[in-house]
């Protein structure tokens, strides 16, 4: 009778722990076969391919893993798989950004070449930027509810994870870029 106790307690404390870990992910393996599936040709094509994956299961197949697998190690690791080698165009105001993702971050290039690293050193939980061989740090995420970041002027700034942290950040940078100026 204990014997059975325990094993159904270890069971559903297994079971609790996956059904309410709000791993729901990014579905990257998905998003790549969407993204593929709508590049295929014209809108009617691509509706026949999708149609066929969709009787042939491979977006049920994809929806399965990541929402099983993949997603559930992104949830805890922290990394996507499937993530790096994503790569996206982003338009700008004043030119045009290839985005890549990375295992530790991002890099960005520019319509010229000209181009950066977003690094994340998860051991100390910092973003910095590098640019050739100079690494320079951007913030550091120091618990669930606050950012340390790293300004140009060589100060530190406690910003809350917030949209009132995010705004005075801005307020500071607006300031000191308007101080600069001068």
């Amino acid at each position: 009778m204990k014997k059975r106790f325990t094993t159904v307690a270890i069971a559903s404390v297994i079971l609790c722990s996956v059904l309410f870990s709000s791993c729901i992910g990014s579905f990257g393996l998905s998003n790549k076969l969407y993204d593929w599936n709508k590049s295929v040709g014209s809108k009617f094509v691509n509706e026949l391919v999708f149609f066929a994956m969709v009787v042939i299961p491979v977006y049920e197949v994809t929806l399965l893993v990541d929402g099983i697998v993949l997603n559930s190690i992104e949830f805890w690791s922290g990394n996507n798989p499937v993530a790096a080698g994503d790569v996206k165009t982003i338009k700008g105001e004043k030119d045009t950004f290839r985005v890549e993702t990375l295992a530790n971050g991002y890099n960005i290039q520019n319509s010229t070449g000209n181009e950066i690293n977003l690094v994340l050193d998860q051991e100390t939980n910092t973003w910095s930027v590098v640019v050739k061989d100079m690494s320079i740090k951007l913030l550091q995420i120091t618990d669930s509810n606050n950012a340390l970041v790293y300004l140009a002027n060589g100060k530190e700034m406690k910003v809350p994870l917030s949209e009132a942290g995010v705004l005075a950040l801005r307020q500071v940078t607006e300031n000191a870029s308007f101080v600069a100026a001068k």
